[in-house]
């Protein structure tokens, strides 16, 4: 039953006669479990939590930084530094101390995910990585769960709901993951600030129908949005009969290794640099205060030299290097450098492969040279 203050703040809904007060209550006995307190997180927590889900359960693990204020609308600035699950609970229960957060301040894993996800109705995905997407998935997949899948990138976003029960899950639209760093993140790629408000509250809209069984789902639909277009599209997705794990013949019956299974922290997605191929922040400054002759190479964007670079650095894009190299004097002393050091790391394994004998990587990118060096040097 709801109360009189419940009946007063969820007024608008009981006057909608495809929820009412029989949905109301329908959604206070509901459990909604979020994965990630970030950019899809937030717009999805706080009109879940508005609308009146009894319980909201949170999973992360991370602290609140600046980068994260653009778009992680959930946090503020007083709140860097804090928990990021701490810093929600918080704002939940400014817009509404009426219902339960519960929080798991823990990376989700194979060892954890089926004990996290088992007590909750439905599972909305706020998470930027593949692993974490297969896991939720299989995990979904498993306990019988619906998943609601939300991705973005710079103007781009993708909502689904994948429910086996019903339809496709994940690994039918995606069997197996593209090669490793193929595909990056918000914090390699950047993500256009408002774009997970709008994804998020569609995330949090498909929550709401599956709770109260109301409308058309987007199971078997997978939306496509592009805010430069300012446009929706719908792709048709279909249910793979031989999907390993909801198929009709499943060789998944428990959760995997997936950041195994992703190729992440092999040697086709990172390169393995020996000591003498590396220098620390510390190391490079006082090296250039002594006058040595060192060619420092900006591994990077354009877009992202102009944001901070060391000084005097050649700046060459990762994807240009290879037919630049011939401009760079083989006898040189590099020293090359990225945001954090992969793509770099990179450049020093093709340049010593092409004859370059002097050639070391800065450990952590430029921004372990503004962490150990220079603080007045701007982060991204």
């Amino acid at each position: 039953m709801l109360s009189k203050e419940e009946i007063q703040r969820y007024s608008r809904h009981l006057l909608i006669p495809d929820i009412a007060l029989r949905g109301q209550e329908q959604l206070k006995q509901a459990s909604v479990l979020i994965i990630g307190a970030g950019g899809l997180g937030s717009p999805a927590t706080l009109y879940l939590a508005a609308a009146g889900i009894g319980r909201i359960g949170l999973v992360d693990f991370d602290a609140v930084e600046y980068s994260n204020l653009q778009r992680q609308i959930i946090h503020g600035t007083d709140d860097v530094g804090r928990s990021k699950l701490e810093s929600a609970k918080e704002s939940v229960r400014r817009i509404n101390p009426l219902i339960e957060v519960a929080l798991h301040e823990m990376p989700l894993s194979s060892e954890n995910a089926l004990d996290v996800l088992s007590p909750y109705d439905v599972v909305i995905d706020g998470t930027d990585n593949l692993p974490t997407r297969y896991l939720i998935n299989d995990a979904c997949v498993l306990t019988g769960k619906p998943y609601v899948y939300g991705s973005i990138f710079r103007f781009e976003g993708q909502v689904s709901v994948f429910h086996a029960k019903e339809g496709p899950c994940y690994r039918c639209l995606y069997p197996e993951p593209p090669p490793p760093g193929l595909v990056p993140s918000c914090a390699e790629g950047g993500v256009l600030g408002v774009l997970p408000g709008v994804i998020g509250v569609i995330q949090a809209t498909e929550a709401i129908k599956q709770i109260l069984g109301i409308g058309a789902p987007l199971i078997g639909r997978l939306l496509l949005y592009d805010a430069l277009k300012m446009s929706f599209r719908e792709l048709k997705l279909r249910k793979d009969p031989e999907c390993p794990v909801c198929g009709k013949h499943p060789s998944i019956d428990r959760l995997i290794d997936y950041e195994q299974f992703c190729g992440i922290g092999t040697e086709a997605e990172t390169v393995h640099l020996k000591p003498h191929e590396l220098i620390r922040a510390p190391e490079l400054k006082e090296c250039l205060d002594r006058g040595k002759r060192i060619v420092l190479l900006d591994i990077r964007e354009p877009h992202e030299y102009e944001i901070a670079h060391l000084p005097d650095a050649v700046l060459i894009p990762p994807g240009e290097l290879e037919k630049r190299i011939g401009e760079l004097d083989r006898e040189a002393v590099f020293v090359t450098y990225c945001r954090t050091g992969p793509r770099s790391a990179r450049a020093v394994k093709l340049m010593r492969e092409s004859g370059f004998q002097h050639v070391r990587n800065l450990e952590g990118g430029i921004l372990a040279w503004a962490d150990e060096v220079d603080p007045s040097l701007p982060k991204y």
